[in-house]
């Protein structure tokens, strides 16, 4: 694959997207690509600004800190790549914990306690496939039949 063509399709990605170096250079590579000149490539796409993994984290934790657990982003931020530190400074952008977070979506998405003990049990895997963990469910449910 040329050089020049390569380095348009990391640019027409970047475009669409943020990505990480990881991620990027797997897709560069299955296209064809040769591991030693994309990892120059990317690396002077790094040098040049147009490929980050800090902005890449960023963009992936204000996208999912509403629907998804901290634990949960930086498992599938770690799976693209991404360095712990980065991952760190991302999640302390956001801000919110993962209390807050649980139940600002068991409010959005239920809204009521569970009629019935699967009604509670379809609420639980909801939150669990989201991250969260099964104490902090049990915990938040309690809170929510106590202030009833």
């Amino acid at each position: 694959m040329a050089a020049v063509t390569l380095r348009a399709q990391a640019i027409r990605l970047l475009a669409r997207r943020e990505y990480a170096r990881a991620e990027l250079e797997e897709r560069l590579i299955a296209k064809g690509g040769a591991r030693e000149e994309v990892c120059a490539l990317l690396d002077d796409l790094v040098a040049r600004g147009y490929l980050s993994n800090e902005r890449y984290a960023r963009s992936v934790v204000r996208r999912k800190a509403s629907n998804f657990s901290r634990r949960r982003i930086s498992a599938e931020l770690k799976m693209s790549g991404v360095g712990s530190a980065e991952i760190a400074a991302a999640l302390a952008e956001a801000g919110d914990d993962d209390d807050a977070t649980l139940a600002a979506l068991w409010e959005r998405r239920f809204g009521d306690l569970p009629a019935n003990d699967r009604e509670k049990a379809r609420q639980v895997r909801y939150l669990q496939a989201r991250g969260f963990s099964l104490a902090a469910i049990f915990k938040l449910l309690r809170a929510r039949s106590a202030d009833r």
